[in-house]
C-alpha cells in the first residue's frame, strides 16, 4: 500500500527545514500527531529515533520510528513498525523559485495490511498525511511572513 501527497510551501527551504526538522516542536503547531519527541539522538539525523502518537480512529497509536537517511533540506527517510504493519516514510524537499515542494511518500507492508484495508485505515492515514503537510505549510509560511515583517 502506498500513500503519496505533496504540497507547495511559499517559504524558503531554510524555514521549511527548520519547521520540519525540530520534532520536539511539532506539538506546538501540528494537529496530525501528538507527543512528538526524540527518543535517541539530539536532532533529526540518520540513526536518530523518535516517537509520536496518531489517531487514525478514536484510539491512539504510538509509533516509534528510526531515521535511516537524512540529507537536511533534501530528503528524510524513516521506518517504523506497529501492529504487524511495516512502514517506510520518505520526505523530499525541492526548492522552486522561492517556494518548496514537499513530497510525502509512505509505503506500508506486512501480514496485517489486509485488516487495515478492511477497516479503512489507509483512507484515514492519507487524511493525517494531508493534515500534517498543511500544518507544515501554515507554520513555515507564518514564520516566513513574521521574518519579513521584522
Amino acid at each position: 500500500m502506498f500513500i503519496r501527497e505533496a504540497i507547495e510551501i511559499s517559504a524558503p527551504i531554510s524555514i521549511v527545514w527548520a519547521v520540519f526538522s525540530k520534532v520536539e516542536e511539532w506539538d506546538d503547531w501540528n494537529t496530525a500527531c501528538q507527543s512528538c519527541h526524540l527518543v535517541s539522538g539530539e536532532e533529526m539525523a540518520a540513526g536518530a529515533c523518535f516517537s509520536f502518537v496518531v489517531r487514525p480512529f478514536t484510539l491512539p497509536i504510538k509509533v516509534n520510528s528510526q531515521i535511516i537517511k537524512c540529507e537536511p533540506g533534501q530528503e528524510v527517510i524513516w521506518k517504523g513498525e506497529r501492529l504487524g504493519i511495516h512502514a517506510v516514510h520518505t520526505w523530499t524537499f525541492k526548492e522552486l523559485n522561492g517556494t518548496v515542494l514537499l513530497d510525502s511518500h509512505e509505503e506500508y507492508s506486512g501480514p496485517l495490511l489486509w485488516l487495515a484495508r478492511l477497516i479503512l485505515v489507509p483512507r484515514r492515514l492519507h487524511h493525517l498525511t494531508r493534515e500534517l503537510l498543511v500544518s507544515i505549510k501554515q507554520e513555515a509560511e507564518a514564520r516566513y511572513k513574521a521574518q519579513k515583517v521584522s
